[in-house]
């Protein structure tokens, strides 16, 4: 694998350009898998670059509830990069779903991650980005619904500030208790496993506030998360796997060979891992879950897409 280390040249850096954080070569003395703050990190995965350097990569705390994932030295914790940096609502799997991606783009040489910054360790993803226009599809005046028989309604919490703030609340159908459950846009998006109409429905009610009247904060961030997240959902790539292997087009066991995921037994048969194939679309929970995970990283949505059904990763995006 290459090593992205920076050769030892002294650079001349303008004046008021951010410098990478870097952790000085001294012994430690916080136990395996603690920083100063106390909070745990979790280790995700280990490889040797093309340097001989061992290297790891791990799932630390950041600000805000959000999940920092993190390449650096094995050894001396130093050259520390971002990999991705994960929104506070974002399933706990994903973290481990993206180190898998990384690692095998960092094996050809076509990975991406940039040095740590100070300001990632205590600031947010996509806090600060404008809402961008998602869909120009005409929204339907029916309450979106999950497969439990929940509804979904956006509607004006009391939160403690001065003035409410509008958030997406999940609720049984038909019925209006007082208060709902406040749930994230993203966990709306998963319940009812579609965009529409929940992302429509959310630009359309944040265009008529004026600032003071009602807070839209938390809901301009939790759109732009999803909107720029590579964490899709994975039901329609399900869909098609299933339609190929009814009419006997492909296997599971087929399908994951073509990715790559191959095991073999004790007489060196081979055949493809159908268990990682059925995790990736939402048929077997992850290792640890009790349910099977919505989510798919859109690199491994590709992988299936292209190698496994030879077929356009547009063909199985939602």
């Amino acid at each position: 694998m290459t090593s992205t280390l920076s050769p030892n040249i002294p650079v001349q850096r303008r004046a008021g350009e951010r410098q990478p954080v870097t952790t000085p070569r001294r012994r430690r003395t916080r136990g395996k898998g603690q920083h100063s703050s106390g909070r745990v990190e979790r280790l995700l995965g280990q490889y040797t670059d093309r340097q001989g350097s061992p290297r790891e990569v791990l799932a630390r705390p950041g600000a805000a509830g959000s999940v920092l994932v993190l390449d650096r030295e094995r050894a001396t914790h130093g050259d520390r990069r971002l990999v991705a940096h994960l929104a506070a609502d974002e399933p706990a799997e994903n973290a481990a779903i993206i180190c898998a991606s990384y690692l095998r783009d960092m094996a050809t040489g076509h990975y991406r991650c940039r040095a740590l910054m100070s300001e990632d360790l205590h600031s947010t993803p996509f806090a600060e980005q404008p809402v961008a226009q998602m869909s120009t599809k005409p929204a339907s005046h029916r309450q979106p619904v999950d497969r439990l028989g929940r509804d979904y309604r956006l509607q004006p919490l009391q939160t403690g500030m001065s003035i409410p703030e509008l958030r997406w609340c999940r609720g049984p159908q038909g019925i209006v208790p007082e208060p709902r459950q406040p749930v994230s846009l993203r966990e709306a998006i998963a319940s009812i496993e579609s965009y529409e109409p929940v992302c429509t429905l959310t630009i359309r009610a944040l265009s008529p506030h004026s600032a003071g009247e009602i807070s839209t904060a938390v809901l301009r961030a939790e759109l732009t998360r999803v909107q720029q997240s590579p964490i899709v959902l994975n039901r329609r790539l399900r869909e098609v796997v299933l339609a190929v292997i009814a009419r006997q087009e492909l296997s599971m066991s087929e399908i994951a060979i073509r990715c790559g995921r191959v095991k073999r037994d004790r007489r060196g048969n081979e055949s493809g891992e159908t268990s990682w194939l059925a995790r990736r679309i939402g048929l077997l929970p992850e290792g640890g879950q009790h349910m099977p995970t919505p989510w798919i990283h859109s690199d491994v949505l590709a992988l299936i897409a292209r190698d496994g059904l030879g077929i356009s990763p547009r063909e199985v995006e939602l």
